[in-house]
């Protein structure tokens, strides 16, 4: 993926359109939406009943007729139509009037690392079908990177991992460059999964949607000795009716131990690509977790003890990606990127 930020600095919106938030950064406005990739709708009618957080809010709760949908799936655009309605409820008037005042709107999109033409050629046509006349996509290791302040330009080694929804983005950056990059088809929703499938499984419990996420930050912990047994309240299985049950905290967090073991395989692929004199800056530099699934308890301290390097969480993990790519438009990074990074 080739771009320069000569031609970024020429954009007035970035966008980082994720499986489970979409976030859109304004040139001299910042951030003006972080709101969750879900849309409600009639298939009666087919009218939009309701976008981001009261779209998601609905799911598992709905009538018949009503569908909460998520358009985005790991990084990928799967239903064009569906993300233009939502993109229109979402990014508001403020981008819409400053679309209108320029026709030649230029946008920037963050894009998960190796991102296939069909799913380059999806985002082209979702922006192009809400004003944009020339998109800019750049991967998002490299924006999370400038946004987390990582110095990528220098010829020193930095390490990201970027935990998504859907995915896991690793990557060892120097002078503005990818050296070493890989995706595994692991984030949050696998994590989620594996709470949900050990309850269903062993306890014949089902949770309500909206549960999982809360439950499963609580189940797991901050990777301390665990505590003891924790009651979890669901639906039975096999009745229908509400119903709770003590679960084991250490068995919980056996069930999780396979995803997780993805990131640490893939983690350990990069490092083996990569020079010598780039891994030792590494055991100096550590490796910088972002992503909102980064802020999954235990996930640092497991990736420290697997690498034997230091670990930091970003500062602001769930936004660095689209604020990076902010700073890029916005004409904050170093010239030295101009011809070296994405390519």
């Amino acid at each position: 993926m080739t771009y320069s930020l000569a031609q970024l600095h020429r954009c007035t919106a970035a966008l980082d359109i994720g499986g489970a938030r979409t976030r859109v950064y304004v040139k001299n406005l910042g951030v003006v939406v972080d709101e969750p990739t879900v849309a409600a709708v009639n298939t009666r009618t087919g009218s939009l009943i309701a976008v981001g957080s009261q779209a998601a809010m609905m799911d598992g709760r709905t009538p018949g007729h009503i569908q909460v949908v998520r358009p985005v799936s790991n990084g990928t655009i799967v239903d064009i139509d569906m993300t233009q309605r939502l993109l229109r409820h979402l990014v508001g008037d403020k981008l819409r009037r400053a679309w209108r005042r320029k026709p030649a709107m230029r946008a920037a999109v963050c894009l998960p690392y190796g991102s296939e033409p069909l799913t380059q050629r999806a985002v082209v046509e979702t922006l192009s079908g809400l004003g944009a006349r020339r998109v800019e996509m750049v991967d998002t290791l490299v924006a999370a990177a400038v946004g987390c302040g990582l110095p990528v330009e220098h010829p020193e080694a930095t390490m990201i991992v970027v935990c998504g929804a859907g995915t896991t983005q690793i990557a060892v950056l120097s002078l503005g460059s990818i050296v070493a990059a890989e995706t595994v088809p692991v984030g949050g929703d696998a994590i989620d999964h594996a709470v949900v499938q050990h309850l269903r499984q062993h306890h014949g419990l089902r949770l309500p949607n909206q549960h999982v996420r809360p439950l499963h930050l609580m189940l797991v912990g901050d990777g301390g000795p665990a505590p003891g047994p924790t009651e979890v309240h669901g639906r039975d299985v096999v009745s229908g009716q509400a119903r709770s049950v003590l679960v084991d905290i250490e068995r919980v967090r056996q069930a999780i131990t396979t995803p997780l073991t993805a990131i640490l395989d893939a983690i350990s692929s990069v490092l083996h690509r990569c020079a010598p004199d780039l891994v030792a800056d590494l055991g100096e530099r550590g490796i910088t977790l972002a992503g909102g699934s980064a802020m999954t308890p235990g996930l640092e301290p497991m990736i420290r003890r697997a690498t034997a390097m230091p670990v930091a969480l970003a500062e602001r993990p769930e936004t660095c990606a689209v604020e990076g790519l902010g700073a890029m438009i916005e004409g904050k990074v170093r010239p030295l990127l101009l011809d070296s990074v994405g390519r």
